[in-house]
């Protein structure tokens, strides 16, 4: 594989996976790295460098910036975007194996690529989210907000200067994904048991009483 196919592919990969964890944050890093002219952006993708559709992508980042910080806000927004960012992260995919110029199967690809990897990473980090709210402090919050939208930037930055790097980075994110997905699936489980036993809980039934003996 020759390093233009490598890029696109890593590219499609990238974006995929990144739009999973903050979609907007992603956009804008493609967008201000094609604006900038360190990477040149497949032409389906070439609108995120726009100022418009940069200027749209920072403000739902700032609003996700913000959500991402309460505790339960943050679960909501995840759930709503559950509809967004796997759909978008498809999409961004899709647009970028444009670049592997393989046509329609290179679109198929890049879609299903792209839609699995997206799911993939909004599950861990929603499921992560749900789990980090059970804790009393908010302090947790913030250090996940930020180390999420750290590892989009640098995962992005990573795909783009350091292909390979980024692929075994990749295979490692997909191996801890599939072992702890179902831990928290077990936990989100345990916990939703209590508050339903918490809040509809039925009250005993009462004893009879033991039968006199006759004397």
């Amino acid at each position: 594989m020759d390093n233009e196919s490598l890029h696109a592919l890593t590219l499609m990969l990238g974006a995929g996976w990144a739009a999973g964890i903050n979609l907007y944050a992603a956009m804008l890093v493609l967008g201000w790295l094609g604006a900038t002219c360190q990477v040149v952006l497949p032409e389906p993708l070439a609108p995120l460098a726009s100022p418009l559709v940069m200027g749209v992508a920072a403000v739902l980042f700032a609003a996700e910036f913000v959500a991402d910080k309460i505790p339960w806000v943050d679960s909501l927004w995840d759930g709503l975007h559950s509809f967004i960012r796997i759909p978008a992260g498809a999409l961004l995919a899709a647009g970028a194996a444009q670049g592997l110029d393989l046509g329609a199967v290179g679109t198929a690809a890049g879609l299903l690529a792209g839609g699995g990897l997206a799911a993939t990473s909004h599950a861990t980090k929603a499921g992560t989210r749900a789990v980090i709210n059970t804790s009393p402090e908010p302090a947790s919050n913030w250090t996940a907000s930020v180390v999420e939208d750290l590892t989009v930037v640098g995962g992005l930055w990573t795909a783009l200067n350091h292909p390979w790097l980024f692929l075994v980075l990749l295979v490692c994110f997909l191996l801890l994904a599939a072992w702890l997905l179902p831990r928290i699936w077990r936990l989100l489980r345990a916990g939703g048991r209590r508050l339903q036993d918490l809040f509809f809980r039925r009250p005993p039934k009462p004893v009879d009483p033991p039968p006199e003996e006759t004397p």
